[in-house]
């Protein structure tokens, strides 16, 4: 295996929309590049980076998977990314390990709206990005029959392109066709625009294409886009401008440094065209990504928060072995190999024979087998046994692996995604990408003794690959409940809990923690008297209930004087009040934010008791309650939606109709922040309908505000609710 430094390594995270080829397009490079035998598919699941069974049998990426090839003495480290809204999120993820982005567009399609939202990841992450229009074998309705009318259908693409993300979007190739073997003018090759060279592929599909001539009709528009090209490209530099006007042109090595260096500075988004499946275009990729992408070491200095001091703690006069770390200012390091080693965990998978899998991105210094790494975070040592790298699922044993190169290594005992490793007098932190909070919870339960057995391990073996799964107990309604970024996402968890580790489970529509309060101060006599033969049972007391404002919760006042109860017995008075109130009174929701004053009571010398004291505490909270107004209570999310600009009328009509209320709305770049309140009542299936509402390019986070009084239609149906499910629990008793 060759060893490659970071001048000839390019790390690209291969995005876009669900569908539009991605997976294959990588397959198709790997083939190309001679790193497979054959082109993998997605349809029968043999396609490198879509090797989980869940992907399989979904015909779609789930989460991110890395895959390389070698093309011309460069190692190019692709990461295959999910397109489908509520998988995006790993998207983000693979960001931060890579030095560009590579954008497929479906040509038949067009920009969709995950196109859009992985474009601001990249655009967040600082990243060049290099458009790619595939599926340029694809025939639709649209497709024309000559040479002239599929060239305007590739024009018009580009003008979408430069109409989403601006005019500094500009092809560096023309196609040469669009649409299937059926059609008057097939997709057979593509015109380089640096070169001006025509580059044809045989129908065989082994990617390989041969040196040829550019059609006499497209000549024309060929010379202008070349044109265009080195105009933008001299745009901002001085000397190429200078020597733009003086030639009329720009030498083609003078062409190459400039446009590799306007495309590391984010001064051009390259538009480069492919057919995945019959495998066009995909070597001239290549070659593209080892001439034009950014390598590794030409990244800016990383930045990271830096261990600022290591000093030993003393007490008592005598030194300690504890060191104390102070994470306290921003440093940079540069992506070199004579730097401190650092790396970071990006990735960990679950492997049922290899263990953990971590994939990790060396971002300084050389790390190289069975080397003793700090983990940072962790504060413990970890041995990286075995070094590899991987193609999908396949794992290559190597010795080092160079600053700016990808790896994974497994069996790792305490380290986990976003954890920085390296050096241990040299401790830096890499901040992990910001991920959105999930967005829907369920309950979930398992279905018997064996599976709860199970549950918990499982599901945090995947909460370890999956970042954003969250599993918790809710403290109000005691339910399980397993967060998520949608509906399918929970459903991928679920079956992969039942495929891997052979738990079965039901999911429920969380429960909505009503509460019940009182609305008016109430006096009533709680008296509990029992006689059965010998010793009896007497309790009396008098309480006063007040309504307490909104969050204050309980409190329970003893205003009694003279010794009418025995201080012994008016905790137990307190307790009975307490049980009573958890089990409500109108839907058996518990009664919050009240005070009781113990005013009054008697007792008697034989009698009395602990119990009958609590006896008579709900019988006095009772007969209060029952006069005291009660009303139920809801819970009030406040959240945060991010959407289009386009979309603030339909979603604000739609909070309005939960019952919500708008507090502000801040817009910026044809993007929203809506802030609202909303009863949580109405948000349990937001999360698919706001999907639905934004095309997928909408995005929540809501957090509990405050409680506030249901209306009263709505109230009626809660108590009719509560009847109905209490009638349901005595049938099944």
């Amino acid at each position: 295996m060759n060893i490659f430094s970071g001048t000839n390594i390019r790390n690209i995270a291969v995005t876009g929309h669900s569908h539009c080829g991605k997976t294959t397009l990588i397959s198709a490079m790997l083939a190309t590049a001679g790193a497979v035998s054959a082109l993998g598919r997605v349809e029968d699941g043999t396609a490198v980076t879509a090797y989980d069974e869940e992907e399989i049998s979904r015909h779609m990426t789930l989460s991110n998977a890395v895959a390389w090839c070698e093309w011309n003495g460069v190692k190019v480290n692709c990461i295959d990314t999910p397109g489908f809204s509520m998988f995006v999120h790993e998207a983000k993820a693979a960001m931060l390990p890579v030095e560009s982005a590579v954008v497929l567009v479906d040509a038949c399609a067009g920009v969709e709206p995950m196109t859009t939202r992985v474009w601001g990841y990249a655009e967040e992450f600082s990243l060049p990005r290099i458009l790619v229009v595939n599926k340029l074998d694809r025939d639709t309705g649209k497709r024309a029959s000559s040479g002239s009318d599929c060239l305007d259908e590739a024009l018009a693409l580009l003008d979408g392109l430069r109409n989403s993300f601006g005019r500094n979007v500009v092809p560096v190739q023309l196609p040469i066709g669009m649409g299937g073997a059926g059609s008057g003018a097939p997709f057979t090759g593509v015109i380089d625009l640096v070169s001006m060279k025509a580059f044809l592929y045989p129908a065989g599909g082994n990617g390989k294409g041969t040196l040829g001539e550019i059609p006499p009709e497209l000549l024309e528009t060929a010379k202008s886009a070349h044109e265009a090209l080195v105009e933008l490209v001299a745009e901002g530099k001085d000397e190429l401008m200078e020597e733009f006007f003086a030639e009329g042109t720009i030498p083609e090595e003078h062409l190459i440094s400039a446009l590799h260096e306007a495309i590391r500075e984010d001064r051009i988004f390259p538009v480069l065209f492919t057919a995945a499946l019959p495998n066009i275009g995909t070597d001239r990729l290549l070659e593209f990504l080892r001439v034009y992408a950014p390598a590794p070491v030409e990244r800016a200095p990383i930045a990271a928060r830096s261990n600022a001091s290591q000093s030993r703690t003393v007490g008592n006069g005598h030194a300690s072995n504890e060191w104390t770390n102070a994470v306290t200012e921003m440093v940079t390091r540069p992506v070199a190999d004579d730097q401190p080693l650092s790396l970071y965990i990006f990735k960990t998978i679950s492997d049922p024979f290899a263990g953990h899998i971590s994939f990790f991105k060396v971002f300084s210094g050389v790390v190289r087998n069975d080397a003793a790494i700090q983990n940072y975070n962790r504060n413990t040592i970890e041995r990286f046994g075995h070094l590899a790298i991987m193609e999908g699922k396949v794992a290559t044993s190597v010795t080092e692996l160079h600053a700016g190169d990808i790896g994974a290594v497994a069996k790792l005992k305490s380290t986990f995604t976003g954890d920085t490793l390296g050096d241990k007098a040299h401790a830096i932190f890499f901040e992990p990408a910001a991920l959105p909070e999930p967005a829907i919870a369920f309950a979930i339960e398992p279905k018997t003794r064996a599976d709860e057995d199970k549950l918990a391990t499982g599901l945090h073996r995947l909460m370890e690959e999956d970042t954003l799964i969250r599993f918790y107990r809710d403290p109000q309604t005691h339910e399980f409940l397993i967060a998520g970024t949608g509906q399918q996402h929970i459903e991928v968890v679920v079956s992969k809990l039942r495929k891997r580790y052979h738990t079965e489970v039901t999911l429920q529509a969380p429960k909505v923690p009503y509460r019940e309060t009182i609305r008016a101060a109430v006096e009533a006599r709680g008296r509990h008297k029992k006689q059965s033969g010998g010793h009896g049972q007497f309790g009396d007391c008098v309480i006063r209930i007040e309504p307490l404002p909104r969050g204050a919760g309980f409190e329970f006042v003893n205003d009694i004087f003279g010794g009418a109860v025995p201080k012994n017995y008016i905790p137990a008075i307190e307790k009975g009040i307490q049980e009573a109130a958890l089990r409500g009174y109108l839907a058996g929701y518990p009664v919050v934010d009240f005070r009781v004053i113990l005013k009054d009571g008697s007792y008697h010398d034989v009698d009395s008791n602990e119990l009958s004291f609590r006896m008579a505490g709900r019988i006095a909270f009772r007969k209060c309650i029952e006069q005291a107004r009660a009303a139920i209570i809801e819970p009030i999310m406040r959240g945060e939606i991010d959407a289009p600009e386009v979309a603030a009328g339909v979603l604000m009509g739609d909070l309005n109709g939960r019952r919500g209320k708008v507090q502000g709305m801040e817009s910026r770049a044809g993007a929203l922040t809506l802030r609202a309140e909303v009863p949580m009542a109405e948000m349990l299936t937001y999360g698919a309908d706001l999907t639905a509402m934004t095309q997928g390019l909408g995005s929540f986070h809501m957090e509990l505000d405050h409680y506030e009084c249901v209306p009263a239609a709505q109230q009626e149906k809660i108590i009719a609710a509560s009847t109905q499910r209490l009638h349901a629990d005595e049938e099944d008793e």
